[in-house]
């Protein structure tokens, strides 16, 4: 199984004059669950290299076994620190996508239409895409093959309105993701803030928060199995 990983290249939060990035446990445990279970995982990134890492997920209180297994990992780290550049990626080389968040990608990758044109090849080609958190917002610009966004009439989530406002960004973001989701026809749900809550509808897989980052990769580790 080749599985791709596209995290985002920015790293402004807003006009905050603070950091922003990858959620490093949306990126660690996917990354791990999925390897240790016999898949290649490339990464990739907008702008290539590095992507930055939010400096909140490095805080102590939200370290996971997944993030101290990170911490150690010298050769992930190379790995992380030399992204392909998203333009030079071809989709027939892999299986699926994997979108980690973070606050990111709400600037990057919801705009970017390399990515946009990268997620709509996976899913006319029958692969799976899958996104956690904030990695929704790269749903933003995505189409159907009838021209209609990517998301309409499909079981989705993502960080919801009220885990934003209890991280007291929503001013702060260009846009919120349940908003957009809801806007773009996508039958929205959610759990608790904060609660693991993952959902898949046929090759669409999507999370809605850090805690839902395993549960993600096991639906698209499952979607994968049952394809072969």
């Amino acid at each position: 199984m080749e599985i791709l990983i596209v995290l985002t290249s920015h790293a402004l939060l807003g006009n905050t004059g603070e950091k922003t990035g990858f959620w490093i446990e949306e990126f660690a445990t996917p990354y791990y669950y999925l390897v240790d279970n016999g898949a290649n995982v490339t990464l990739a990134s907008p702008d290539g290299g590095q992507p930055p890492i939010d400096p909140t997920s490095d805080k102590p209180e939200n370290q996971t076994e997944s993030t101290k297994r990170f911490k150690n990992d010298e050769a992930l780290q190379e790995k992380l620190s030399n992204t392909i550049k998203l333009s030079e990626i071809s989709t027939k080389e892999y299986d699926a996508v994997f979108y980690p968040g973070g606050h990111g990608p709400l600037w990057d990758l919801a705009e970017s239409e390399v990515s946009a044109r990268l997620i709509e090849s996976f899913y006319n080609a029958n692969k799976p895409v899958a996104f956690v958190c904030h990695a929704p917002a790269a749903l933003k610009n995505v189409k159907n093959i009838s021209g209609e966004p990517l998301v309409k009439g499909k079981k989705v989530t993502g960080f919801t309105n009220s885990e934003e406002e209890l991280v007291g960004l929503t001013d702060v973001v260009p846009f919120l993701v349940e908003d957009m989701l809801k806007e773009k026809g996508g039958i929205y749900s959610k759990s608790n803030d904060f609660e693991a809550y993952a959902l898949e509808d046929g090759l669409l897989i999507t999370g809605q928060n850090p805690a839902s980052s395993q549960k993600v990769a096991e639906l698209l580790l499952t979607k994968l199995e049952s394809k072969k």
